[in-house]
């Protein structure tokens, strides 16, 4: 039996291993699932808010933004605010498995399909060059490095030139510790319901 006095680095190896990100994001995953709709609801509203003072105090002409899946931040009421503010609105589209993202302009309202993974994106075809990208987080770290869902479309995207302003999106919950890879990119801001890196 452990010692409640004894520090973590003093169990046995097989207890004090640090999970893979496979194990991590398995874990975020389901947490973030666990929570109320009521809960998520208003922790969105708060993100919501603290992204549009956000874009408020760093004014913008673009902004890349995501459709909410697999029980992300939904800040699609934000997003009506922004359009409302003059701000163009482009969601992310894969184009290819080993290809960046491509933004297509978007505004509330506007007809949607489905892309290959179930997921919503715009009818049209008017792809924008976002000044700034909310990108979603399974979850982060203190150095702003993001944990995503293994695909690397956000990596792959945001190693071009010129890259966007990038605002990671978390519940702060999800606020975790990995090492980041030697091809993952900080992120420049997190933004959470109750924290902001």
């Amino acid at each position: 039996m452990r010692n409640h006095d004894q520090p973590d680095h003093a169990m046995p190896n097989a207890m004090s291993t640090k999970p893979t990100k496979i194990a991590l994001r398995k874990t975020l995953l389901a947490n973030r699932q666990a929570m109320s709709a009521e809960v998520r609801q208003e922790m969105d509203g708060c993100i919501g808010e603290r992204v549009e003072a956000w874009c408020i105090e760093h004014p913008l002409r673009t902004l890349g933004v995501y459709w909410p899946i697999r029980g992300e931040p939904d800040l699609r009421n934000a997003y009506e605010k922004l359009a409302g503010r003059g701000i163009a609105l482009a969601l992310p589209v894969v184009v290819g498995k080993e290809a960046p993202l491509r933004f297509i302009a978007w505004t509330p309202g506007d007809a949607m399909q489905k892309d290959q993974y179930g997921i919503a994106i715009p009818a049209g075809d008017k792809e924008l060059l976002p000044d700034a990208v909310l990108v979603p987080c399974v979850g982060f770290n203190e150095q702003r490095f993001r944990l995503g869902y293994g695909g690397g479309f956000y990596d792959r995207t945001l190693a071009q030139a010129p890259r966007p302003v990038t605002v990671g999106i978390a519940y702060a919950a999800s606020l975790t510790e990995f090492e980041a890879d030697a091809f993952d990119i900080a992120l420049d801001r997190v933004i959470t319901e109750s924290l902001q890196l």
